[in-house]
């Protein structure tokens, strides 16, 4: 933590530390800087960055890490079923899977019970890289864990689940 500046509490510094670690310099946030839903996103967008950051050692974006765990986890599964699972429309699913497709790390078959629908499996290059970034977000994991603590991560991910879960 910096130096406190006279008269600033603890909390105060927490958040200027925090405030100036986020590039936010004097920013008064406000109210959001305790609504729930302000936070989780600041915090999510801070994961994602420091997974891309790990990620681009092997030239792999990290959205595109849960589809692919979520394609070889789940050999032929289709196109909706993966947007479903990954929490995206089809829409923002469809290029994604068109990507992977052109760089051979997915293969597209069509289902024999609707010719509409596509089935999805890695292919060698996939789980080739797939490994690759699997070594990546268990660093990430870690480096989360260093900062949730291994005693609070059960309870952080279930409250996590539960918001996704529950939230309308």
């Amino acid at each position: 933590m910096g130096r406190p500046q006279a008269g600033e509490s603890l909390s105060g510094r927490r958040q200027r530390n925090r405030r100036e670690r986020n590039g936010a310099g004097d920013v008064d946030f406000g109210k959001l800087e305790h609504w729930i839903g302000f936070n989780l996103r600041m915090a999510q967008e801070a994961t994602f960055q420091a997974f891309s950051h790990r990620s681009k050692e092997i030239g792999e974006s990290p959205g595109r890490f849960a589809t692919l765990t979520l394609i070889a986890r789940n050999p032929g599964i289709s196109q909706t079923e993966l947007s479903h699972a990954n929490g995206r429309d089809k829409s923002s699913l469809t290029p994604v899977v068109e990507d992977l497709v052109r760089r051979g790390l997915v293969e597209r078959k069509r289902m024999s019970s609707d010719r509409r629908a596509w089935r999805l499996n890695l292919t060698a290059q996939g789980k080739k890289t797939l490994t690759m970034m699997n070594r990546c977000a268990r660093r990430h994991e870690r480096n989360l864990d260093r900062v949730i603590g291994q005693r609070d991560r059960t309870r952080f991910l279930a409250l996590l689940k539960k918001i996704a879960r529950e939230i309308d």
